[in-house]
């Protein structure tokens, strides 16, 4: 945002203007939030929200959520001495899964290690943590830990839960998660339990070699969900947690934006569903970047879907996908920023974006 040091009476009537409108418009947004999102011609775009406590669901199923696309769940693990065992997992996953209320809920595995350690597994110092041992890359060296999250995660029955692992780099990492994944499930249902009807695997996508090889690694997920957090600052090797550089990690960029544009592409020639579940999700300037480029499903802050929702239902699918290419046509994200707002249309006051 801009700060205005000692603004002037004038500078501060227009604040005060512009924030009437904005609220105006936020409950213009809240009034139609529980509607489908769907442009002007008919296209119909899954908005979901990323959640992390059971008040998160809740709010995400209050705010108009059609499920949850990111369901973090480090809650369990940061914290506390010792690794949740699987019954208490289970005993936490149940309650805000039926919270949902039947809708899908795409469970990411346990992305900790690097920035978010663990003190109940030491590693050792590493100099770039975002580059180290962290996500799947813990997982492998303490394959029990993710075994008990997967049998927690299937035993909760839940008919529509998708399990997401994170920062999936090689196609080798997938092949041993899905090796993992059908070992615990064949598992449990030699011993009888009841397991989700709509049971899907999928893998985030916020490393670039994940991207460029997304029609290699379809085969093997149901999905895929990118993260467009990470996914711009390892494409722009720019640490988006560095005040020096952060501004540069933008998902804007014409060169994320291709990325996004290639894993859409295979997973959709390969029968995939696609999401993205980072903070470009939850931006309704992006809303017609997104669309355009063929996204199935968006996943953001339950606070932010109204506003999203609003954005798409202005949106016609041609001029998404014409302004989705010229995008990617620009140089930087600045100029693909400027040129979103120079197409977007006028707020209809009786359904805005706030």
């Amino acid at each position: 945002g801009e700060v205005v040091v000692a603004p002037s009476e004038a500078e501060r009537a227009r604040a005060e203007a512009r924030r009437r409108i904005w609220l105006a418009e936020r409950a213009s947004a809240g009034e139609t939030a529980t509607e489908p999102a769907v442009t002007r011609d008919g296209h119909r775009v899954e908005v979901a929200a990323n959640a992390g406590s059971l008040e998160d669901a809740r709010a995400a199923a209050r705010l108009g959520a059609e499920g949850v696309g990111l369901l973090r769940t480090e809650f369990l693990y940061l914290d506390r001495a010792t690794a949740p065992d699987e019954e208490e997992q289970l005993a936490a996953y149940r309650p805000l899964l039926e919270s949902l209320e039947g809708r899908p809920v795409v469970v990411r595995t346990l992305d900790a290690g690097g920035d978010k350690p663990l003190p109940y597994l030491p590693l050792e110092p590493q100099p770039n943590p975002f580059l180290g041992v962290r996500a799947i890359r813990l997982a492998r060296r303490h394959p029990d830990l993710l075994r008990i999250q997967l049998r927690a995660i299937l035993r909760t029955g839940y008919p529509a839960v998708r399990v997401m692992f994170p920062m999936v780099a090689s196609v080798e990492e997938i092949r041993w998660l899905r090796e993992v994944f059908e070992e615990v499930r064949r598992e449990l249902e030699a011993a009888g339990a009841e397991l989700p009807r709509d049971l899907q695997m999928g893998m985030m996508v916020e490393v670039p070699s994940a991207a460029v090889l997304a029609d290699r690694f379809a085969p093997w997920v149901d999905f895929f969900s990118i993260g467009t957090n990470d996914l711009a600052q390892y494409t722009l090797a720019a640490d988006r947690t560095n005040p020096a550089v952060a501004e540069l990690a933008d998902a804007f960029h014409p060169a994320v934006l291709r990325l996004i544009r290639m894993v859409v592409e295979a997973g959709h020639a390969a029968g995939r569903w696609v999401g993205v579940c980072g903070e470009l999700a939850g931006e309704p300037l992006a809303a017609p970047l997104l669309v355009g480029l063929g996204v199935d499903e968006l996943s953001m802050a339950p606070v932010a879907i109204p506003a999203v929702k609003a954005a798409i239902r202005r949106l016609a699918l041609s001029e998404a996908r014409s302004l989705a290419e010229q995008a990617l046509q620009l140089d930087t994200a600045i100029a693909v920023r400027e040129l979103v707002r120079a197409a977007a249309p006028p707020a209809d006051p009786r359904e805005s974006t706030g």
